[in-house]
C-alpha cells in the first residue's frame, strides 16, 4: 500500500510539474530530484556531499540561463581538473558525481529546453514501460538471467520490456511530432535500451557499496537513483538522436 501511495504522489507532482510547464517550476524541481540524486550518489561513490554542493547548486543555477546547459558539465570538469593539479584538494573519485547523475540531469533539462514538455513524456512512457513490461514478461516467462550485476531481471523481461516501449513508445513520437513512424519506433527502441542499462548500472554501483537501496527517501521505492536510473542514460541518448536530426 506504501508503494502505491508513494507512486501516485509521484506521478501527482509530475502531472501538475508538466501541466503547468513553466520553466522555472520546471526548473526547480528537476532541481530538487537533482539535490537528492547528488546526496544519494556521493553516499554510493563514498565521496562527501559537502564538497560538491556548492558547486552542483551554482551549476544548476547557471543551467536555467544557459542556451546550451550541457557546456556547463565542461566548465565544471575544467575547473575541478585545474584546481586538482594546482593544489592537490580534489580527490579524482570526486568527478564521479558530476559524470553521474549531474551530467544526466542536464541532458534532461536540455530536452526541456530544446524540445519542450512533450519530449520529457515520450521519455517517461518509454522508460516506464521498458520496466512495466520488463516486471511483467520476466514475472510470468522469465527464466534466463540477464546480467550477474542484477539476477532478479530475466533475459525474456528485458525483451518484453524493450518491446512493448519500442512499440507504444514509437507510436507516441509519431502521432505527436513530424517524425516519421520507423524513425520513431528506433528513437524508441535505442532510448529504452538505454534506459535498461541506466538500471543496470545504478545496480552495479548499489552492489559496489554493499547497499540494497540507493536511499530512504521515497517509502517503499527506495531512493530517488532507484526511481530516476533509467531516465538517467534514456535522456543522453533520446538528445542525441533529436539531434542528429
Amino acid at each position: 500500500m506504501v508503494r502505491w501511495q508513494s507512486a501516485a504522489l509521484m506521478l501527482g507532482v509530475i502531472f501538475i510539474v508538466g501541466l503547468l510547464d513553466i520553466k522555472f517550476i520546471t526548473w526547480l524541481f528537476f532541481g530538487g530530484v537533482l539535490f537528492f540524486a547528488m546526496q544519494e550518489a556521493c553516499r554510493l561513490f563514498r565521496v562527501e556531499f559537502e564538497e560538491i554542493f556548492i558547486v552542483s547548486a551554482i551549476s544548476w543555477v547557471a543551467a536555467y540561463f544557459f542556451k546550451e546547459p550541457i557546456y556547463i558539465l565542461f566548465l565544471i570538469l575544467i575547473a575541478m581538473a585545474a584546481k586538482m593539479a594546482y593544489d592537490k584538494s580534489i580527490k579524482p573519485k570526486s568527478f564521479l558525481p558530476f559524470l553521474y547523475p549531474f551530467a544526466s540531469m542536464l541532458f534532461i533539462w536540455s530536452l526541456y529546453i530544446h524540445f519542450g514538455v512533450k519530449v520529457l513524456i515520450w521519455l517517461l512512457v518509454i522508460v516506464a514501460l521498458s520496466d512495466v513490461g520488463a516486471y511483467y514478461v520476466g514475472k510470468n516467462f522469465g527464466k534466463r538471467a540477464f546480467s550477474p550485476t542484477s539476477p532478479n531481471k530475466t533475459l525474456e523481461g528485458f525483451y518484453g520490456g524493450v518491446a512493448l516501449a519500442t512499440l507504444i513508445g514509437g507510436i507516441v513520437i509519431a502521432s505527436s511530432s513530424e517524425i516519421g513512424f520507423f524513425a520513431s519506433i528506433l528513437i524508441a527502441f535505442i532510448t529504452s535500451i538505454a534506459s535498461v542499462f541506466g538500471d543496470l548500472f545504478e545496480s552495479y554501483l548499489k552492489r559496489e557499496a554493499g547497499v540494497k537501496d540507493s536511499g530512504n527517501l521515497i517509502p517503499g521505492h527506495g531512493g530517488i537513483l532507484d526511481r530516476i536510473d533509467g531516465y538517467l542514460f534514456g535522456s543522453v541518448i533520446l538528445y542525441i538522436l533529436l539531434n542528429l536530426g
